[in-house]
């Protein structure tokens, strides 16, 4: 069993969230404070206090600066102030990391290189803060995983020291590659850089909340209160078991309605569709508009491949348009392994369920083949082909078994 905590940015992501929401899922800030002290800095303390954003209560933790320093800092100093502190080895290294991630994405929006961008005298004492409070609060909660919803950036603009510009702010948006996003609800910044280094510095696993059992769940509040919306971090700590081996992925659905086509074109269509990445394909009868009997072209496939697809529904069918939506699809681990039958060869998918529990399915096209030179039932050679498997074969362990993967059309 994992101690997995689920990052859940449905109203984006800050530092001080972050501190508000380990605190209220059970970090006391004396443990923050005496694990601070070992950076080395002075000129701050840490305000806790219980606040309502649109009916929920959350904890905000504020880092009230005293003093700041006098001049801005660059990359360069930052890590000697936290590679001459007496912080843990391993949070030391991921502070490090995340000040890289920080430096990385403002050199690359303002055309300079990480080594020359500066860190202002007042915000990096919140930011050395923010990163190391939450590293070390994520260590004191005993976490092993840590997943993250899709993250919500906000909308609108903001005032910074080079003047407005758009939220996300550019180096936001430049550490969310790869990354979900979405923006939603009122305009303001939700989504800060130190928020947006911390969750990639965290985790890479960007989904929707996993099967969980949560034990305790945190919300940590933003600043900004907006009327009619619940500015706050929220946070699931749980154990993920190893029992189930589910797991999601995003893909996409194209769909499109045709009811004046020569059904002999679908066939070459199809063959088309899967050549260029389709995960699947299926058509469907339907009634259309004046009783016209019709047919649902759907094309299951990776985003990457949209445009191909598209193209070849485009080009290659009647249509005029096509329907795109965004789906998760939930998998198992599978492998394709070779069993040798008497007269051939056949090969078997099988699919991981957990708690020992495995599917067995002969590759319909090789059996089929089989049956034909053998002159035997398909059925047949279907049922010998699992039993010679069951009997036979180890399966790798599910944590070595891959994706889906299509092995016939």
């Amino acid at each position: 069993m994992t101690r997995h905590l689920h990052i859940d940015a449905f109203s984006g992501v800050s530092g001080d969230m972050f501190l508000g929401a380990l605190v209220d899922t059970g970090v006391p800030l004396p443990i923050l404070e005496k694990g601070l002290k070992a950076l080395g800095i002075k000129g701050y303390r840490l305000r806790e206090q219980q606040v309502i954003r649109n009916s929920i209560r959350a904890t905000k933790v504020d880092v009230k600066i005293q003093k700041g320093f006098t001049k801005p800092l660059s990359l360069a100093t930052i890590k000697k102030t936290l590679m001459n502190s007496r912080l843990p080895d391993a949070i030391r290294n991921q502070a490090l990391q995340t000040f890289q991630l920080i430096a990385e994405a403002e050199g690359a929006v303002h055309g300079k290189s990480p080594g020359k961008v500066h860190f202002h005298e007042v915000g990096v004492i919140d930011s050395l803060v923010d990163i190391v409070g939450t590293l070390l609060g994520i260590a004191h909660l005993n976490v092993t995983t840590v997943s993250c919803s899709p993250i919500n950036l906000g909308a609108g603009t903001i005032a910074m020291a080079h003047g407005l510009l758009p939220v996300p702010a550019p180096a936001v948006a430049q550490m969310a590659q790869g990354i979900p996003v979405f923006s939603n609800g009122p305009t303001l910044e939700l989504t800060t850089p130190t928020g947006m280094a911390l969750i990639r510095s965290l985790s890479k696993n960007c989904k929707t909340l996993p099967p969980l059992t949560p034990q305790t769940t945190g919300y940590g509040a933003g600043t900004a209160d907006p009327e009619g919306w619940p500015n706050v971090l929220r946070l699931f700590l749980g154990q993920e078991g190893s029992v189930s081996t589910i797991t999601s992925e995003r893909i996409i659905q194209l769909e499109t309605n045709i009811d004046d086509m020569n059904p002999q074109l679908y066939d070459q269509m199809m063959n088309h569709l899967f050549d260029a990445g389709a995960l699947d394909v299926t058509l469907t009868p339907t009634m259309m508009k004046r009783n016209r009997p019709g047919t649902i072209v759907s094309v299951v496939a990776w985003p990457k491949d949209l445009q191909v697809l598209t193209t070849i529904l485009l080009s290659e069918t009647t249509t005029l348009g096509v329907r795109i939506q965004d789906l998760e699809r939930a998998i198992v681990p599978r492998q394709v392994q070779t069993v040798r039958l008497p007269n051939g060869s056949v090969r078997v998918k099988i699919a991981y369920l957990g708690n020992g529990q495995l599917k067995v399915t002969p590759e319909y096209r090789d059996c089929a083949a089989l049956a034909e030179r053998t002159k035997k039932p398909v059925q047949a050679i279907i049922d010998l082909a699992r039993q010679t498997f069951i009997q036979t074969k180890k399966p790798k362990t599910a944590s070595r078994l891959k994706k889906p993967t299509r092995i016939s059309q």
